[in-house]
């Protein structure tokens, strides 16, 4: 069994060095691809996975409750081709993945110019040494999901992403 963590938790326990703010998610979100969102649904061993998922992570204060289908996240078309394991916690039949920086930039643009948001996308773009060539095809790659309100989310956020590029360049 295998999952796509994304949001904060994707940060905290897919990363080295994230900032503390980080760490005081709550919530483990999930992109559910479409290849494996009907056999989930149906999967008591699934459900059962997540319940133990959620006691390995109780000590740290995480929980798994918001399952996304990949049409519901702002993600590039092969966004699952780019995902990268996630190594902690250890888990014995739970494989986690995290999307790759570009498609968690991506997501962090769900809510607009949100500061919180934005302060992640920093980390990623320092940490990942980002820039915007490696960005503007995410940029017009990516797949909004159709939400009333999605598509001005994404024009608001997108000036501020692109300012963080340009400020935070690699050396």
């Amino acid at each position: 069994m295998s999952l796509v963590v994304y949001g904060r938790a994707a940060l905290a326990l897919g990363f080295d060095h994230v900032p503390e703010a980080v760490g005081r998610s709550l919530d483990l979100d999930v992109i559910l691809p479409f290849s494996e969102a009907a056999r989930i649904e149906c999967d008591d061993q699934f459900w059962d996975a997540q319940q133990k998922l959620n006691d390995a992570l109780e000590s740290s204060g995480l929980y798994m409750t918001h399952l996304f289908l990949e049409d519901q996240v702002f993600l590039r078309p092969d966004w699952a081709a780019h995902i990268q394991p996630v190594l902690r916690p250890l888990t014995k039949r739970l494989k986690l993945f995290r999307p790759c920086a570009v498609d968690l930039i991506l997501t962090k643009m769900m809510r607009g110019n949100d500061v919180q948001d934005m302060e992640d996308i920093t980390f990623l773009v320092q940490h990942e040494r980002m820039t915007a060539a490696m960005m503007e095809p995410a940029f017009t790659q990516v797949r909004i999901p159709n939400v009333e309100g999605f598509r001005e989310t994404f024009q608001q956020a997108l000036p501020t992403v692109r300012r963080i590029l340009a400020t935070h360049r690699p050396h």
